[in-house]
């Protein structure tokens, strides 16, 4: 018999698997604790319960494992990141960055990605499948028991699209928020998408106050097309019109992510197209110089090139920053600390990956 997945249950649906077991229904309060404020790893480690009741969770329920196989400490700057190995053999990266706010933890939502963005290294290999509830919350909780730091602000911007994984996602927002277990604030969470109109859509209905990041990485339509494979499916005009939908119905600011890639999208026309786009918005652009990888040809522009863009758009009125480089002595870019394992697990040269 598969065992049921007892970590991505809510609290009320472990209720009515406790009363489904004949237990006292206190003990659905002491289980969720132990999972989602304890950070427990086992059963045997839930010593306020009977041993028979231990016993009969371990044979009917798991713990999703999410294993620590590696750590980057950074020495330029207070970034770590871990690659984490799920009971598949899959594996995950998330990335820890301490602020003078908090601890800042930025997860995967599925183990590979399908989006097919051209300068992201995650999307090499294509998807692998997606993460369950208790596998996004898991990455969150070791980073926590490792570090024995508490965690404030969440975003899901590792490998995966979480719109691609929407009902798990939703799911892991609702738990991580709940005042039951971790209580991350709502609003100090921000979920970032490629643009699946639908599931924008969707989420603006949801009733949630997380931030959305739209990654845009293109002036127009066609330009869109060159870097992101889901302009293909999603016109421009309506990606920000479905933003606009959600800065409506929740009143949370939507944030543009914007990959600075040298000589494709970093021009003087780019910008005044860019200024065009979003200039009567509500919003805030966040600009990325590129994360080079071996597997693509993209490259960063100089500083100087961001800053005289950022300067453009500044002008206008535009709320704009550049985000500041972070770990940049570790496998920044995500999917990358991920492949480096893979291909040493297989005995291959890191030179020898190539794009499929």
């Amino acid at each position: 018999m598969e065992k049921k997945d007892i970590c991505s249950y809510t609290y009320e649906e472990l209720q009515e698997e406790v009363e489904n077991l004949q237990e006292k229904s206190f003990r659905a309060k002491q289980i969720y604790q132990w999972l989602h404020v304890k950070l427990a790893d086992s059963f045997d480690e839930m010593t306020n319960l009977p041993a028979a009741l231990r016993k009969r969770l371990s044979e009917e329920y798991e713990i999703a494992k999410v294993k620590m196989l590696e750590r980057q400490i950074s020495s330029v700057d207070p970034t770590e990141k871990f690659l984490f190995e799920l009971d598949d053999g899959n594996m995950v990266e998330s990335v820890l960055m301490k602020y003078s706010y908090g601890n800042s933890v930025c997860i995967s939502s599925q183990a590979g990605c399908r989006m097919g963005c051209r300068f992201c290294a995650s999307t090499i290999g294509g998807l692998k499948r997606n993460l369950t509830t208790s596998e996004m919350l898991r990455q969150i909780y070791q980073i926590q028991k490792i570090t024995q730091e508490r965690v404030s602000n969440i975003v899901v911007m590792g490998t995966g699209e979480p719109l691609d994984n929407y009902d798990n996602f939703v799911r892991f927002i609702r738990m991580i928020s709940s005042d039951k277990g971790l209580h991350i604030s709502q609003r100090n969470i921000t979920a970032s998408t490629c643009g699946i109109v639908p599931g924008i859509k969707r989420l603006a209905g949801e009733g949630l106050q997380i931030t959305l990041a739209l990654s845009l990485h293109g002036s127009t339509q066609e330009k869109r097309k060159k870097l992101m494979p889901v302009a293909n499916k999603y016109e421009l005009k309506d990606v920000l019109a479905a933003c606009d939908e959600y800065f409506e119905k929740t009143g949370r600011r939507v944030t543009f992510e914007y990959s600075l890639v040298s000589g494709v999208n970093d021009t003087d026309e780019d910008a005044q197209e860019l200024i065009g786009l979003l200039k009567h918005k509500n919003c805030h652009i966040n600009l990325i110089p590129v994360n080079p990888i071996k597997e693509r040809q993209y490259r960063r522009p100089s500083r100087q090139n961001a800053l005289k863009f950022q300067n453009k758009l500044e002008k206008n009125g535009i709320n704009v920053t550049i985000r500041r480089e972070r770990g940049s002595d570790i496998d920044g870019a995500c999917g990358q600390l991920r492949r480096r394992y893979a291909a040493a697990e297989k005995g291959e040269a890191d030179e020898d990956i190539r794009v499929n």
